[in-house]
């Protein structure tokens, strides 16, 4: 990842408004940052949460609380509790993500 045109900035978390999308069971609550050419954000997915698309977007992403299912596409499934987290180039590995008990993530891509 290359991080360009972004200067030295703070993110005050608790004044982002959230946004609420479905998956294709279960929904997640997004707040977002965007500068530069990089998106950071917090996300929290309910209990029963299964993404409704597969994804190629590069990701890094960090488990702050709950548990989360990664699958890949060629059939891998990972499963990451608190505190791990998981890396992947753009374009490379598409993967979706699925949560039993529902997950707080920290995003950049």
């Amino acid at each position: 990842m290359e991080i360009t045109d972004v200067p030295f900035s703070t993110v005050t978390w608790n004044s982002i408004e959230p946004t609420w999308d479905e998956g294709k069971t279960g929904k997640v609550l997004s707040k977002t940052f965007e500068i530069g050419n990089i998106r950071v954000r917090m996300v929290e997915y309910t209990p029963g949460y299964l993404a409704d698309h597969w994804c190629s977007r590069g990701h890094v992403v960090l488990v702050l609380g709950g548990e989360l299912e990664i699958e890949l596409n060629d059939g891998r499934t990972f499963q990451l509790n608190t505190g791990m987290s998981f890396q992947v180039a753009e374009g490379t590995e598409a993967h979706r993500l699925s949560t039993l008990s529902g997950a707080k993530v920290f995003i950049v891509d």
